[in-house]
Protein backbone atom coordinates (compact mmCIF):
# COMPACT_ATOMS: atom_id res chain seq x y z
CA UNK A 1 0.00 0.00 0.00
CA UNK A 2 1.30 3.82 -0.60
CA UNK A 3 1.97 5.92 1.80
CA UNK A 4 -0.57 8.42 0.19
CA UNK A 5 -3.03 5.46 0.45
CA UNK A 6 -2.62 5.26 3.97
CA UNK A 7 -2.65 8.57 4.22
CA UNK A 8 -5.93 8.90 3.55
CA UNK A 9 -7.40 6.01 4.69
CA UNK A 10 -5.98 7.20 8.30
CA UNK A 11 -7.40 10.97 7.69
CA UNK A 12 -11.06 9.63 6.39
CA UNK A 13 -11.37 7.83 9.62
CA UNK A 14 -10.57 10.76 11.73
CA UNK A 15 -12.70 13.03 9.46
CA UNK A 16 -15.78 10.25 9.99
CA UNK A 17 -18.49 11.86 12.28
CA UNK A 18 -19.62 10.00 15.20
CA UNK A 19 -23.35 9.91 15.68
CA UNK A 20 -24.14 11.18 18.72
CA UNK A 21 -26.22 9.11 21.86
CA UNK A 22 -29.67 9.95 21.21
CA UNK A 23 -32.52 9.59 24.09
CA UNK A 24 -33.26 6.14 22.78
CA UNK A 25 -30.26 5.19 23.44
CA UNK A 26 -29.89 6.37 27.15
CA UNK A 27 -33.11 4.38 27.85
CA UNK A 28 -31.68 1.68 25.72
CA UNK A 29 -28.62 1.37 28.16
CA UNK A 30 -30.56 2.50 31.36
CA UNK A 31 -28.44 5.78 31.49
CA UNK A 32 -29.28 9.41 32.77
CA UNK A 33 -28.10 12.67 31.05
CA UNK A 34 -25.32 14.65 33.03
CA UNK A 35 -25.94 18.65 32.64
CA UNK A 36 -22.84 20.96 33.90
CA UNK A 37 -23.21 24.31 34.30
CA UNK A 38 -19.58 25.38 32.01
CA UNK A 39 -19.59 29.01 34.05
CA UNK A 40 -20.91 27.64 37.83
CA UNK A 41 -19.72 24.83 37.61
CA UNK A 42 -22.84 23.32 38.95
CA UNK A 43 -24.12 19.91 37.77
CA UNK A 44 -26.88 17.12 37.76
CA UNK A 45 -27.84 14.28 36.22
CA UNK A 46 -31.42 13.97 34.13
CA UNK A 47 -33.85 11.07 33.06
CA UNK A 48 -33.77 11.20 29.38
CA UNK A 49 -37.67 9.61 29.61
CA UNK A 50 -38.72 13.70 30.98
CA UNK A 51 -37.26 15.19 27.46
CA UNK A 52 -38.71 11.99 24.40
CA UNK A 53 -42.24 13.01 24.93
CA UNK A 54 -41.69 16.39 23.36
CA UNK A 55 -38.40 15.76 21.47
CA UNK A 56 -38.88 11.97 20.38
CA UNK A 57 -36.71 9.29 20.43
CA UNK A 58 -33.70 10.19 18.30
CA UNK A 59 -33.21 13.70 19.64
CA UNK A 60 -29.28 13.66 20.37
CA UNK A 61 -28.01 14.41 23.75
CA UNK A 62 -25.21 17.19 23.26
CA UNK A 63 -27.89 18.73 21.39
CA UNK A 64 -29.94 19.28 24.90
CA UNK A 65 -27.81 21.80 26.22
CA UNK A 66 -29.74 24.55 23.71
CA UNK A 67 -32.40 23.87 25.38
CA UNK A 68 -31.39 24.02 28.90
CA UNK A 69 -30.34 26.67 32.00
CA UNK A 70 -28.43 26.05 35.29
CA UNK A 71 -30.73 25.81 37.63
CA UNK A 72 -27.86 27.63 40.15
CA UNK A 73 -26.74 31.00 38.36
CA UNK A 74 -29.45 30.49 35.76
CA UNK A 75 -26.56 30.64 32.85
CA UNK A 76 -27.10 29.07 29.30
CA UNK A 77 -23.48 27.60 28.54
CA UNK A 78 -24.41 24.19 29.71
CA UNK A 79 -22.80 20.74 28.34
CA UNK A 80 -25.01 17.31 28.21
CA UNK A 81 -23.12 14.27 27.65
CA UNK A 82 -24.34 10.43 29.18
CA UNK A 83 -23.53 9.89 33.32
CA UNK A 84 -21.47 6.73 31.99
CA UNK A 85 -21.16 4.56 35.62
CA UNK A 86 -18.13 5.68 37.74
CA UNK A 87 -16.05 2.60 37.89
CA UNK A 88 -15.21 3.04 41.61
CA UNK A 89 -12.40 5.95 40.92
CA UNK A 90 -14.21 8.66 42.20
CA UNK A 91 -14.11 11.93 40.02
CA UNK A 92 -11.47 12.06 37.35
CA UNK A 93 -11.67 15.56 35.88
CA UNK A 94 -12.80 18.88 37.66
CA UNK A 95 -13.74 21.75 35.10
CA UNK A 96 -12.47 25.08 37.01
Amino acid sequence: MSQNRIRREIHAKANRVREAATLADMIDQKLLIFCFCNHCGHNSEMDPRYFIQSLGPSFPIPALCKLMHCSSCKGKDITTRPAWPNHGGGQIARHD
